[in-house]
């Protein structure tokens, strides 16, 4: 019940209405004290655990971070991962701007260390080979597990960016804005839009998790279906088994031999119902 009553949505329609607006017009909002407290603290602590045991260690590059840890597929990890991407204070915003079909992208948690140079800025759709600019395809989030601050590497964002006929040169340093908030709240933004994690000056880590999607008919940044095991799969609920791949985009994209992924692969009871069966052929 505890758990029931921390996921409870909050936000009106015209809260989410003007969370989009403003995605639309600067290509990102703030959700604040979106999260649950307990559920805050409760990722922190997890996030420690993984660490330990999975023996993370930052990576070896400038844009991942050298003083930067980082842990992906972390709903391989544990029940406590799958109520971020259902959660109800951001999930409806970002099906507003996508649409109901969606899918989980990538799910990591990002833990930027003292001393910690700034990331390079980019987008996160720069890799995808569409003409700029484009309707959204991708709409990311950053939960805040510490506060974000200007002083601890807070994300740098460049309002306004997503509606640049191009991508940011990585190389080229750009006039941006750190995205301030405090612990619990959620960054939301378009994946055109120009951003990178900041510089942390500080002694304490900045410690946020990403949990980013994209539209259904998009490749996942992650590859869920071979990243999460089946048996964990089917505990899930069932709309974030479609989340992670399980499921049909548009009456068509996913469908395996006619038949549902998750009644093929999970045993669920659910037929396909594609497109072409609403168009039966007279004679």
């Amino acid at each position: 019940m505890a758990e029931e009553q921390a996921d409870r949505q909050t936000l009106d329609g015209a809260t989410i209405e003007g969370h989009v607006r403003a995605l639309d017009t600067e290509g990102y909002t703030i959700v604040e004290d979106a999260v649950d407290p307990g559920l805050v603290e409760a990722l922190s602590e997890d996030l420690l655990r993984l660490e330990r045991e999975l023996s993370i260690v930052p990576a070896d590059n400038l844009f991942e971070g050298t003083q930067t840890t980082r842990i992906y597929n972390l709903l391989a990890h544990g029940p406590l991962y799958e109520r971020i991407p259902l959660h109800p204070n951001i999930l409806p915003i970002v099906e507003r701007v996508l649409d109901p079909g969606l899918l989980v992208s990538t799910l990591s948690s990002i833990s930027i260390g003292p001393d910690e140079t700034a990331q390079p800025i980019h987008s996160d759709d720069i890799l995808i080979p569409l003409p700029k600019p484009h309707v959204p395809i991708l709409v990311n989030t950053m939960w805040a597990i510490t506060d974000f601050t200007e002083e601890n590497g807070a994300t740098r964002l460049v309002p306004g960016s997503h509606r640049e006929d191009h991508s940011p040169n990585p190389l080229e340093q750009y006039e941006t804005i750190a995205a301030e908030m405090s612990k619990g709240s959620v960054l939301v933004w378009v994946g055109s839009l120009w951003h990178g994690g900041g510089a942390n000056r500080t002694a304490t880590r900045r410690v946020g998790i990403a949990m980013n999607y994209c539209a259904g008919f998009i490749r996942q940044q992650e590859n869920q279906q071979l990243g999460i095991p089946i048996e964990t799969v089917k505990r899930f609920p069932r709309r974030l088994q479609e989340m992670v791949g399980y499921s049909i985009y548009n009456g068509l994209i996913g469908h395996i031999d006619k038949q549902h992924p998750a009644k093929l692969l999970l045993g669920a009871d659910e037929d396909a119902h594609l497109v072409w069966d609403y168009a039966k052929a007279t004679r």
